[in-house]
């Protein structure tokens, strides 16, 4: 039942920009020159389509030049399935953090093109953090012991401080759960679901490290002040890009061009303010630089280390 309300969600979130939802197709075809298609991985499509929306319906006018005529959003339950839509061009373009947009550049089916900044972020690292009274001093100290982070999705908060352990010559084995220990010659982790998870998972002693971005480690949401005081930072990994815009593989350069111009010129348009905000928090899009390139390369086969190593 649970999959069949989110298939019925994610149709129902396949609706032309500026359209009412009753007078929208259902299904998006293979190839239908003029429509902008902007797609989204998500668990909640309803909450997702409300922040896409506004910045479709602010893009689509502006996209006119180049033979679009209208958008439409469709969701993906997740990276695997929206690799197919991007293959098989039902999807032209998709936002996405820089772990996920590594795995779709790898697999040929899109490419980044901007970077998205949110509250004032450009990029961001991953934090290692224990107690203060751990006996663990640096990242070569952590085999044996045990390790949170956050979700498999994460880039943050997994595949770049798994990517970064690998490359140390760490070995990483999955835990049952945060009471299970590794074997002496490994470094055991756990998928705490939360950021606020991870915090508590180390304050409490059922794990030895936590990993959050630095960007949630400033965040009292997140790391609650009253942990924060019993904690102590043991290293860190290199700066990402923070989140990605991508293009599909075989979109048509004019319509890329164009919609690049569009993005980049929106944060000086009073028009997108509102539209912006709501796209999760953007400020504005910029290109990306050789240094975003390089780390965005270099995080894409750690992602592919992981992978083949690690899950």
């Amino acid at each position: 039942m649970r999959r069949f309300a989110f298939a019925l969600l994610c149709l129902c979130c396949l609706l032309p920009a500026g359209l009412p939802s009753a007078a929208a197709p259902v299904v998006a075809p293979e190839s239908d020159d003029g429509v902008l298609v902007l797609g989204r991985v998500s668990d909640d499509p309803k909450s997702h389509y409300d922040q896409l929306k506004p910045l479709l319906d602010y893009v689509i006018p502006r996209m006119a030049s180049v033979g679009i005529r209208s958008g439409r959003i469709l969701m993906a339950r997740d990276l695997q399935q929206m690799s197919s839509y991007l293959r098989r061009g039902r999807v032209d373009w998709i936002n996405e953090t820089a772990g996920n947009a590594a795995l779709l550049e790898q697999r040929g089916v899109a490419h980044a093109f901007l970077i998205t900044e949110r509250d004032g972020a450009q990029r961001y690292h991953s934090v290692f953090f224990v107690r203060r009274d751990s006996s663990i001093q640096s990242l070569r100290d952590l085999v044996g012991h045990s390790i949170a982070f956050q979700s498999p999705y994460s880039t943050s908060a997994y595949y770049l401080p798994a990517a970064t352990l690998l490359e140390q010559g760490q070995s990483l084995e999955l835990l049952l759960s945060p009471m299970d220990k590794p074997a002496p010659d490994r470094v055991g982790y756990v998928f705490a679901r939360t950021e606020l998870n991870v915090t508590t998972w180390v304050h409490k002693r059922l794990v030895d490290v936590g990993v959050l971005s630095n960007l949630d480690w400033l965040n009292p949401a997140r790391m609650p002040p009253a942990f924060a005081q019993d904690f102590r930072v043991i290293g860190r990994t290199e700066d990402v890009p923070r989140a990605l815009m991508l293009a599909r593989t075989g979109l048509d350069p004019k319509v890329e061009a164009r919609l690049n111009e569009v993005l980049q010129e929106a944060a000086q348009d009073p028009e997108a303010g509102e539209a912006l905000r709501r796209f999760l928090g953007t400020a504005r899009l910029l290109p990306i630089g050789t240094e975003d390139r390089r780390s965005l390369e270099w995080l894409g086969r750690g992602v592919q280390r992981v992978r083949a190593e690690v899950e």
